[in-house]
């Protein structure tokens, strides 16, 4: 009861009718493709909610999500293929492992503003890239390898999509529970005052540096366990899903859905995650694509999709 109080009641509400939506949609008359698209869209939502922690509520901005995600689904892959462990533990393990990596990165990093600080997790991001390229025995370099055991379930084998939409939306509805908890509670206020001034929120008692590494280490872990999950999905890991392109697609998800609101993270997560497959066709421009939708988004909906069409419309009918 404490947990719903904390975030309100139209929040918990939400919370309802988003966990209906999931419940709902495989029970839809649409081709079983769309399911699988539903999945990947989950793994990302799990990635831009931190993500939406640490950039719109800390004002923190990080172009190196990719390695987080890349670091979670590689530990996973290579301690269950390489060393023979369970899923289970394994998504652990990395968990924790990027979790350090986080604290050691964020440690400097976060001493910069602005972007300087975008910059240091950009060449994060790179160098972590090619290391993926690089350490061929470990990872199988640029062909990347394969055989990823799938997650077992209480003994049942998540090898289908309709079962692992099922764990893949739950992980992330959890998740999304426990964000919503979190930047309603006395934490999430202090995030907000470091957005606002750090200066200001030091002379207020909020232990700044604290609180910034703190999320940069909790965003980097929902990262790590959403490349968990991608790699037991797919079964096969190559590094080209961890460049740049996806830290920029992830900034990009975040901000046309809204940062100053979790609910955003999860509509750019959905909009950007179903719009590359409209894409094709377009090809190799693509890219200038992703462009024009972040630039009319800043001129036009600068709050994003989930708090700038609220806006308009409360203004449309005052």
């Amino acid at each position: 009861m404490y947990k719903w109080c904390v975030m309100g009641r139209k929040n918990g509400i939400g919370m309802l009718i988003f966990a209906a939506i999931i419940l709902i949609f495989p029970l839809l008359p649409l081709n079983v493709y769309y399911l699988s698209i539903m999945i990947f869209i989950g793994i990302n939502a799990i990635i831009t909610t931190g993500l939406c922690m640490l950039m719109g509520y800390a004002g923190q901005i990080s172009l190196g999500h990719a390695a987080f995600y890349g670091l979670g689904a590689y530990s996973s892959g290579i301690l269950t293929t390489r060393l023979g462990l369970n899923p289970w533990s394994a998504m652990v393990i990395a968990a924790m492992l990027t979790a350090a990596v986080a604290f050691v990165v964020g440690m400097p990093t976060l001493k910069l503003r602005g972007h300087y600080l975008a910059m240091a997790t950009l060449g994060f991001g790179e160098i972590v890239y090619i290391a993926f390229n690089e350490l061929v025995n470990l990872t199988g370099g640029p062909s990347g390898f394969g055989d990823i055991p799938i997650i077992r379930f209480f003994g049942l084998s998540l090898d289908s999509d309709f079962s692992y939409y099922f764990f893949v939306w739950t992980v992330a509805w959890l998740i999304f529970l426990f964000s919503m908890n979190i930047i309603h509670s006395r934490v999430g206020r202090a995030l907000r005052s470091i957005h606002g001034s750090e200066t200001a929120a030091n002379a207020m008692g909020v232990n700044v540096s604290r609180f910034k590494l703190q999320i940069f280490v909790l965003s980097a872990v929902y990262a790590s366990l959403a490349g968990s999950l991608y790699a037991h999905f797919i079964t096969f890991l190559s590094p080209g899903t961890f460049g740049l392109m996806f830290s920029i697609l992830l900034v990009t998800m975040v901000v046309v859905g809204g940062m100053h609101s979790l609910w955003g993270a999860l509509v750019g997560a959905a909009i950007l995650t179903f719009l590359p497959e409209y894409l094709r066709v377009f090809k190799d421009y693509d890219v200038l694509i992703y462009g024009a939708v972040l630039l009319l988004m800043v001129i036009f909906l600068p709050r994003g999709l989930a708090g700038g069409i609220p806006h308009w419309v409360r203004q449309k009918w005052q």
